[in-house]
């Protein structure tokens, strides 16, 4: 007896590139010095370092280490479109080749890139929400691929003993909330922040 072929999380992965392409459109110059529900970041820094963390991933998923690629917050407002379209493209040309199975070294640890994959959905669906926390554009956000993020999020990052990992206290939220809520929860991004800015 064989065990079922995991889930191909491939096209999540392009559909949470979509989902934090259109977010980051609705993004305006008087948004830019903004804060937002990642403490560590402002609008700027936040698109900064989605910009690096697309192109860790297509430097990790091709056999690279993702240390090859230096950790930006800071890119020239005039060139962050060429740049973000750039790494996009890089990233979705490398994807349709990667060894699901083969073991690549991500920041957090060496894993089988379809596990490497799982993690950046997660991270580029929760920036995305920090972002639309800003912009208020919610309409452009998956609850669906949220759920499903979700559900994977629980079961690989602990509720307790987050000390030594890059994500906050869970934060308390109706379980009749948002799925993207309930996702930016688990990993520690405050739902409720909006209404502090």
């Amino acid at each position: 007896m064989t065990s079922p072929a995991p889930t191909d999380p491939r096209p999540a992965l392009q559909r949470a590139i979509e989902i934090a392409d259109a977010v980051q459109g609705t993004v305006g110059p008087d948004h830019l010095d903004r804060p937002t529900p990642c403490a560590e970041f402002d609008v700027r820094t936040l698109r900064g370092h989605l910009l690096t963390v697309i192109r860790r991933v297509a430097i990790v998923l091709s056999g690279g280490r993702f240390d090859a690629v230096p950790h930006v917050t800071v890119v020239a407002d005039e060139d962050y479109d060429r740049q973000w379209a750039t790494g996009r493209e890089e990233l979705l040309a490398v994807l349709p080749g990667v060894d699901l199975g083969r073991t690549v070294i991500a920041p957090f640890g060496t894993v089988p890139a379809g596990a490497a994959i799982g993690s950046y959905i997660g991270e580029f669906l929760v920036h995305s929400w920090d972002l639309v926390a800003v912009t208020g554009r919610v309409d452009l956000l998956d609850q669906e691929l949220a759920a499903a993020v979700l559900d994977v999020a629980r079961q690989r990052i602990p509720a307790e003993g987050r000390e030594n990992i890059p994500f906050g206290p869970v934060v308390d939220v109706p379980v009749d909330a948002p799925a993207t809520d309930r996702l930016a929860a688990w990993m520690g991004h405050d739902p409720a922040w909006a209404a502090r800015v």
